[in-house]
């Protein structure tokens, strides 16, 4: 095995609460992939998301994030943030990764348009620019003009992908309205969606 399959040196790590992971993180992950040349995507389901206060449990988002991994052989999932105690910060996760990986490894972290533009309320970016760029998912017509920046941020890099209008918001609406998720996610984690009768109750995650 090459030193470049083993040990990746363009690493993408996608963060998300994941409730449920849905074609449209996974189609951003493979463009990622070919745009930026990435040895492989890492998905990072967030343990206690500190913007968000109701969310599935941990491990029924980490078995379908690995479902939807599973669809690409150069897909992986972490448990960094779920075996963390504590709010989740993606600056701590960045360079917790940055610190296994070594210098030889350059990280990006993988975000939405939308979330590009609230990096500015982001806790504890302090650093991030030294080990991690990052990539801003967006839709045609976005300019990064529209994302205010500061000289201490990472860099941004802007990346358009076919337009998906899909999210985990309208897929547990979806489930509890008893219509169907087919090709919205992948066909496991629409299985395990059904057997774990998850999305059926009045709860809305945040």
């Amino acid at each position: 095995m090459s030193s470049r399959s083993a040990q990746p040196q363009r690493l993408g790590v996608m963060g998300g609460t994941f409730d449920p992971i849905h074609v449209g993180h996974l189609v951003a992950a493979s463009e990622a992939l070919s745009v930026f040349d990435l040895d492989r995507v890492v998905f990072v389901p967030t343990g206690q998301p500190w913007q968000k206060t109701n969310y599935s449990d941990a491990e029924d988002r980490f078995v379908m994030t690995s479902l939807g991994a599973a669809t690409h052989r150069s897909f992986a999932v972490s448990r960094i943030e779920l075996d963390r105690k504590g709010p989740t910060f993606t600056a701590d996760t960045m360079r917790t990764l940055k610190e296994f990986h070594g210098d030889g490894t350059k990280l990006f972290f993988i975000l939405g348009a939308d979330a590009a533009l609230r990096f500015g309320t982001w806790k504890k970016v302090e650093g991030l620019a030294d080990h991690t760029e990052l990539i801003a998912v967006t839709r045609p017509g976005f300019a990064l003009g529209q994302i205010e920046t500061d000289p201490s941020w990472p860099r941004i890099n802007l990346m358009e992908m076919p337009g998906i209008e899909v999210s985990a918001s309208d897929v547990r609406a979806r489930v509890r309205a008893g219509r169907p998720i087919d090709y919205l996610v992948p066909a496991a984690v629409v299985t395990y969606i059904t057997e774990q009768g998850l999305y059926v109750g009045p709860r809305e995650a945040a």
